[in-house]
């Protein structure tokens, strides 16, 4: 603690409190706020549910260059945790507590405005702490990705009470996908992003178990496998990769602790089985998950050279493939990196499973 800062809580405690956040009295009632009470204010009006943190946080990732971001996801009780992770440009050691202070900011000349405003003022990771009940930066370093997390008494800071049904997706009036219906949850935050981001970054969304068993699978090793023997830490690769280079169950259960993980043996020992299904992209489920309109019907005998599928019955055919696909799931531990994918030829339907890479 600071000299200023003890000198600070002295007054406050002192009964100096209201002193402490006016600058200047201007007389008729009005005052002029210091500059540490106008942000705390800011704070207050920018962060007012759980999912506009989660808002920010992707931004704040988006912002730093990842191309892929994590979303893990819990609530006990009362309490909501939430851990995103990303391979972006990564925090250094010494900035890891100062990016959490009001101002602070790497996007100098790079400030950002998109569909939820402005964002490189520097005010978003401290609005966020100003309203959570714990954030910490897990592990950073400059291109190694970040690991931050976030806990939030639900009590103090709202969310909705509908946080598993995913949105609908439609078309808006410049012909754009666009989600159209569903509560304001998570899930929503995190679709109507990755419809901002398509292109440029994806976004998955899980439980903490569900997220790791999907970097595990998904995310590439940047050294080979002879060379990952001669790694003493684990922590000297990229966030992402981490959980893809451990190879038994203490070194996944140190992994996920370094990184703000509480996870049990018994649920290290069924991610490393593959018993915990990867997750898609959250734009994938989206538009997998969606209801479809009833399709017009194929007039066989109008067009008798070639066989024609709407699109929303190949849709519709790809849930039903995509059940069917679980036996070879569970039995051979290979998933499906994609929805299955439906080309309807002159004498043929073809069907294409894409799999995850293990590599």
């Amino acid at each position: 603690m600071t000299d200023t800062t003890q000198l600070l809580d002295f007054v406050a405690s002192m009964g100096g409190e209201r002193a402490l956040r006016i600058e200047e009295n201007l007389g008729a009632g009005y005052v002029r706020l210091r500059v540490a009470e106008a942000e705390r204010r800011q704070a207050k009006h920018d962060i007012r549910c759980v999912e506009d943190i989660v808002i920010e946080m992707l931004r704040n990732s988006r912002d730093a260059g990842a191309r892929h971001i994590y979303v893990a996801t819990t609530r006990e009780q009362n309490t909501r945790s939430l851990i995103i992770l990303d391979d972006g440009s990564g925090i250094p050691k010494d900035m890891q507590e100062k990016v959490f202070d009001a101002r602070v900011t790497s996007k100098l000349e790079s400030v950002h405005m998109d569909r939820w405003g402005v964002h490189g003022r520097g005010m978003a990771l401290y609005s966020i702490r100003e309203n959570a009940d714990y954030t910490k930066v897990e592990s950073s370093a400059p291109g190694l990705g970040s690991a931050i997390k976030v806990v939030v008494d639900v009590e103090k800071l709202t969310e909705r009470s509908d946080q598993s049904s995913w949105p609908r997706v439609g078309v808006d009036d410049d012909g754009e996908k666009s989600v159209i219906k569903g509560p304001h949850n998570i899930v929503r935050t995190c679709c109507e992003f990755a419809l901002e981001s398509k292109g440029s970054c994806d976004i998955f969304l899980g439980s903490p178990a569900e997220i790791i068993a999907t970097a595990r699978s998904r995310v590439r090793l940047s050294v080979s496998s002879s060379d990952l023997l001669f790694v003493d830490d684990l922590s000297e690769l990229p966030v992402l990769e981490r959980f893809r280079g451990a190879s038994d169950v203490q070194e996944l259960s140190d992994v996920c602790r370094s990184l703000g993980f509480d996870l049990s043996e018994r649920t290290c020992h069924r991610i490393l089985a593959g018993q915990i299904k990867p997750l898609r992209s959250c734009y994938s489920r989206l538009f997998h998950t969606q209801e479809k309109s009833v399709a017009k019907q194929v007039d066989l005998y109008k067009d008798r050279r070639s066989l024609k599928v709407s699109e929303q019955d190949k849709s519709a055919f790809a849930r039903l493939l995509e059940k069917d696909f679980n036996y070879l799931s569970e039995k051979y531990y290979v998933f499906m990196s994609d929805e299955p994918k439906i080309t309807v030829k002159k004498d043929k339907i073809v069907v294409t499973f894409e799999l995850s890479s293990d590599e």
